[in-house]
């Protein structure tokens, strides 16, 4: 490709983004601009793609039910009005397009959850004193020696 275009998608890919995988549900917090105010819009539901496109152009597709009717979002994954997106839960799946979800019913639209590593949070006061401890115990063998 060019290398003038090639610059200008690098640019833009600055995001921060996670590693989206079919079968996750999660939750995407896009911006919706009405009129002169702006909010923020949850949807939340499982990933059946993540579609074709490389770089800026790369999109993945969500759907979840909601009165019994699949609703279903295509999102640009780099898309400046995506605010950010969570990952809730993971499933193992076989396949890398979940189309079939669209019209599995009851126990065969059911998928295999997987655990998720919850981020543990720890202080940073506590790691500190972790390093110099064991930094201690390095610098101690190296000296023996």
């Amino acid at each position: 490709m060019n290398p003038i275009i090639d610059s200008i998608h690098t640019e833009l890919m600055t995001k921060k983004v996670p590693d989206i995988k079919p079968g996750m549900t999660v939750k995407v917090y896009q911006r919706i601009k009405e009129g002169d105010k702006e909010r923020t819009q949850m949807f939340e539901g499982i990933v059946l793609a993540v579609g074709s496109g490389t770089g800026i152009g790369k999109t993945f597709t969500v759907r979840k039910v909601v009165d019994g009717v699949g609703v279903e979002k295509v999102y640009p994954l780099y898309g400046s009005t995506i605010e950010k997106i969570v990952i809730k839960k993971t499933a193992e799946v076989r396949r890398a397009k979940l189309y079939y979800l669209r019209t599995a019913i009851g126990k065969a639209g059911r998928l295999k959850e997987t655990m998720v590593k919850e981020e543990v949070a720890a202080k940073p006061a506590k790691i500190a004193a972790v390093a110099e401890e064991v930094a201690a115990e390095n610098i101690a063998e190296v000296a023996a020696e």
